[in-house]
């Protein structure tokens, strides 16, 4: 966070050459604001700002949060999916008092987000994009700034327990069924068939969320 203060300015040779100072976050205003989609989150200890002479705020303060997000696994495991972490303050109206605006531009922040994220996970980081809007609210306008993440799965785990799998099962059935055997054998056969999908359904609806609406296209055929 960046902010000025004109009140909070000095002429660093009055005052030994003293540039900037480091104060407690209660010692002057900060700008209050809070994420709107946090569910669960690790506030930070870093309780302190550093004062410019110029009256120049600038306070860092990392937060580690857990999201809620809405996911549409219908192309599961090739899925790509959304999340948005908006960041508001419902206190000051965004015409007169308080806006808010992003320092770096988004192609800046992707680079810097895909150096932190880890890169050998299940999901790989793709976009990064930057919504800066005004929400309405009892007629005010208040500044908000939504960062919409883009996330792709990585399928080849999948690809490899349950889809290559469920293949060669099918593909065995067909040619089972068009095979010369006699039909005592195909009726054993379809059994066994019939008990490896159901193996195969257990696994899947284990590996998938169940938050969302419509179920993938793997597991309804």
């Amino acid at each position: 966070q960046e902010w000025q203060n004109p009140f909070a300015t000095w002429d660093p040779q009055d005052f030994c050459n003293i540039s900037e100072i480091v104060l407690p976050m209660d010692t002057y205003w900060s700008p209050p604001i809070f994420i709107l989609e946090r569910v669960n989150g690790q506030n930070p200890e870093l309780n302190y700002m550093v004062l410019m002479h110029n009256g120049s705020f600038n306070s860092t303060r990392p937060f580690q949060v857990t999201l809620t997000c809405s996911l549409i696994i219908l192309k599961f495991p090739f899925d790509t999916q959304t999340c948005n972490l908006s960041i508001a303050s419902f206190l000051y109206p965004a015409v007169t008092d308080f806006v808010m605006t992003t320092r770096r531009t988004p192609a800046e922040m992707m680079k810097d987000s895909q150096g932190f994220f880890l890169t050998d996970g299940e999901w790989k980081f793709t976009n990064l994009s930057i919504l800066e809007y005004t929400e309405v609210m009892d007629d005010k306008g208040f500044s908000v700034v939504t960062y919409v993440i883009s996330m792709e799965r990585r399928p080849t785990l999948y690809i490899l327990n349950l889809i290559l799998p469920t293949c060669a099962l099918y593909l065995l059935d067909m040619a089972v069924l068009f095979g010369p055997s006699s039909l005592e054998e195909k009726i054993n056969f379809q059994i066994a068939i019939i008990l490896g999908s159901s193996m195969l359904a257990v696994i899947l609806n284990n590996s998938l969320p169940t938050s969302s609406n419509k179920p993938p296209i793997i597991g309804t055929h």
